[in-house]
Order: C-alpha cells, then structure tokens, then sequence
C-alpha cells in the first residue's frame, strides 16, 4: 500500500515562508494570489494490505514525527 500525507500549519499560526512566496509571486507580476500557506508532503510505501491499519500506523507516524501537532494539521491519503 502507499500513504500520503500532507502536513500544512494551522490557522492562525504564522507562515513566513508562505508570505515570502506570495511576495515572490508579486513581484514576478502573477497578481491575484493572497493567503499563501506552505506545507510537506510525504509519500510512504507501506508494507501493509489491511487499509485500517495502514492509516494507524501513518497516524502513529505522524503523532510522533512527521508532524508537529502543536502547530500543524496533517490528511492521510491511502491507496493500492
């Protein structure tokens, strides 16, 4: 099986890179962006064929490193 997560900052809680992009952007003349957020991804092949388990141990994965929960949300995506 194969995970995705994505991890991206909550709201409210600064995102500097994202601001520096969005001023990139600006300044590269692509007007009409605002409230850029940046975030990871991660791609994870998984020895595992039951689904339900698959997303807990991502979920364990992500509760103990590949997210900061205090600052960070993060989806799980799991496929074939």
């Amino acid at each position: 099986m194969k995970a995705r997560v994505t991890v991206t900052l909550k709201a409210g809680v600064l995102d500097p890179q994202g601001q520096a992009i969005e001023g990139s952007l600006k300044s590269l003349g692509l007007s009409g962006v605002s409230g850029v957020r940046q975030g990871k991804v991660f791609d994870l092949a998984l020895n595992e064929t039951d689904e339900s388990a698959a997303r807990a141990s991502v979920t364990t994965m992500c509760e103990k490193l590949l997210a900061n929960t205090v600052i960070e949300n993060y989806t799980i995506e799991i496929s074939d």
